[in-house]
C-alpha cells in the first residue's frame, strides 16, 4: 500500500504487517460469534454478485432508497469497476437460492477512495429500476448528521461472510447478525496501536471511520460493505459501512467501518431525495 504522505508510511507498514495473507487486504465484513437472522428482519440487506462462473456473492450492501445501495469502495477493484457484470439480491435470507438478481446502471465510488485504511470507503450503486418496496424490502434509515452513535451503542452488522476467520459460511447459507458495541474512536485507535511500531501521532482510525465490536463478537472477511445499524429512539439507523480490521473478533481489534454521517452530503449530492 503506497501513501503520497511520508508520515503515513510507518502506519502503513505496520498495517500490512496485519494482513492475514499477501494479497488479502484489511478488507472484511461477514459474521463471527453471531447467529441466523430471523427471516426478513433486516429488509434493506442487499448481496453484490459477480459473474465469475455463475453469479456469486462478493460484498454486502444496503438499500437506502428504491433505486440506490450503500456499499464499500474497495468492493470495487478492476476487475468489478463494469456494473455489466454486477448484480444485486435483495430480500434474500438464504444466498443462491430464489436468486431474483436485479441489473446495476452505475457504480460510484468516493472521489477520495484510494484503499480502506485511508478512509472515504464508500460507494453508491443506482440500479437500473426502482425496486418494488414491500414488507420484505425496505430501505434503512440514514442517520441525521448530528447522531454520534455514542460509546456502548449496542448496534447489529449483517451479512454472508465468514463465521471465523478463514472459514467460509457453509450451506444453505443464511444471512447473519450479531450485536455489537460501539467503540468510542480514541479508545478504538489506542487498541490498534497496542503491539505496532506506528507512533500514536499516527492516527489509525480517522474522523470518517467508525468502531464497533468485542472480543469473540465482529464482523469477518467475506461480506465487506454491509450494514451496521443501530436502533435510535425507534428508528433503525445505518451507522456504518464494513470496512476493515485486523482478524477477526480478536481482543483489541473491533472492527473498523466508514462513519455514514462523515459522508452524507455526499450521499445527498448522488441520490435523491424521496418527496
Amino acid at each position: 500500500m503506497l501513501n503520497l504522505l511520508v508520515l503515513a508510511l510507518p502506519l502503513l507498514v505496520s498495517l500490512v504487517r496485519m494482513a492475514p495473507a499477501p494479497g488479502q487486504a484489511l478488507e472484511r465484513a461477514g459474521i463471527v460469534g453471531g447467529k441466523e437472522a430471523p427471516g426478513h428482519k433486516w429488509p434493506w440487506q442487499v448481496s453484490l454478485r459477480c459473474l465469475d462462473q455463475y453469479w456469486k456473492h462478493f460484498c454486502g450492501g444496503s438499500l437506502i432508497h428504491p433505486q440506490w445501495v450503500l456499499t464499500a469502495a474497495h468492493c470495487f477493484g478492476p476487475e468489478k469497476a463494469d456494473p455489466l457484470y454486477i448484480r444485486v439480491q435483495l430480500g434474500e435470507q438464504h444466498l443462491y437460492y430464489q436468486d431474483r438478481l436485479l441489473l446495476v446502471s452505475r457504480i460510484i465510488v468516493h472521489p477520495n477512495y484510494y484503499d480502506a485504511v485511508n478512509g472515504a470507503d464508500i460507494a453508491l450503486l443506482e440500479l437500473e429500476d426502482p425496486v418494488n418496496l414491500s414488507s420484505h424490502v425496505q430501505p434503512v434509515t440514514l442517520p441525521p448528521a448530528s447522531e454520534t452513535f455514542p460509546k456502548g451503542t449496542r448496534c447489529w452488522v449483517t451479512g454472508w461472510g465468514d463465521v471465523h476467520s478463514g472459514w467460509p459460511l457453509p450451506p444453505p447459507y443464511p444471512l447473519k447478525q450479531v450485536r455489537v458495541p460501539i467503540v468510542e474512536n480514541s479508545e478504538c485507535d489506542m487498541q490498534y496501536h497496542l503491539g505496532l511500531s506506528t507512533g500514536d501521532n499516527i492516527p489509525i482510525v480517522r474522523d470518517d471511520m467508525l468502531c464497533a465490536g468485542s472480543e469473540g463478537h465482529d464482523s469477518c472477511q467475506g461480506d465487506s460493505g454491509g450494514p451496521l445499524v443501530c436502533r435510535v429512539n425507534g428508528t433503525w439507523l445505518q451507522a456504518g459501512v464494513v470496512s476493515w480490521g485486523e482478524g477477526c473478533a480478536l481482543p483489541n481489534r473491533p472492527g473498523i467501518y466508514t462513519r455514514v454521517t462523515h459522508y452524507l452530503d455526499w450521499i445527498h449530492q448522488c441520490v435523491p431525495r424521496e418527496s
